[in-house]
């Protein structure tokens, strides 16, 4: 069996997020911080060896007063990230085992993931060696320098939106990220396809969204609902109580 890290990307700035209190990673969700949905997929999977996440080194102090007795009980990696959100995954990286032979990288506040989700990316990824969740857009597309006007339409026939985890062989993924120059890629497969890797493409509903909004809370709280709960092994579970995580 393959064996996968999992990063979760937690080092934004959540500047549209616009909450002076919250990064959207940390804020609750119904019963626990938006960033535990995320993690919980992972932790319950034999494949999945080591699951770190990058947060921003002025976010360390307060992450580790809220969550740093469960976080060493779940044995989760903490890693300060950078500026830019390649920087941040280069960070992460940079602590994956070498005896790993997948990595994925998820986005902290997509806490909307479903288990066959995640089973169909690894065993994309698994058998092409880069492989991303993805959704086709189905809205019309409209260019707008300013933002008030439009300036022409875009046709959306064969765009698809990212989404994550995004699933590569770690030694390529590495070598990948070694590469790279003055580029700012906003995703890994970005990183790969720079470096001439072909990413496979794995059809995903658009339940798996991102958090971006507040207004975005309230509908992931209704997905969430409607979702079946992770079943989490073990003695003294943390995720059994969610008061632990707010």
């Amino acid at each position: 069996m393959a064996s996968f890290a999992v990063i979760l990307a937690a080092a934004g700035q959540s500047r549209r997020f616009n909450d002076q209190h919250y990064k959207k990673p940390f804020i609750p969700l119904a019963n626990k911080s938006v960033w535990l949905y995320s993690a919980e997929r992972f932790l319950n999977r034999d494949d999945v060896k080591q699951l770190i996440i990058v947060i921003s080194p002025e976010d360390r102090e307060e992450f580790h007063s809220k969550f740093g007795a469960n976080v060493a009980i779940l044995g989760v990696e903490v890693v300060d990230g950078g500026q830019e959100r390649h920087e941040s995954i280069r960070a992460g990286l940079a602590q994956v085992r070498d005896d790993v032979d997948f990595v994925a990288v998820h986005d902290a506040a997509r806490p909307c993931l479903a288990n066959e989700w995640i089973d169909d990316v690894f065993s994309a990824a698994e058998k092409s060696g880069a492989a991303i969740l993805a959704s086709p857009v189905t809205s019309t597309l409209k260019k707008s320098v300013d933002g008030q006007t439009i300036d022409g339409t875009t046709s959306r026939e064969g765009l698809w939106a990212a989404q994550t985890p995004q699933v590569f062989r770690r030694q390529a993924l590495q070598d990948a990220y070694s590469k790279l120059s003055s580029e700012k890629p906003t995703d890994d497969a970005q990183v790969m396809e720079l470096a001439g890797h072909t990413v496979t493409l794995v059809p995903c509903s658009e339940i798996n969204m991102k958090i971006t909004s507040r207004g975005d809370l309230r509908i992931a709280e209704q997905m969430l609902k409607a979702m079946p709960k992770p079943k989490l092994q073990g003695p003294g579970n943390p995720f059994a109580d969610g008061d632990m995580w707010r």
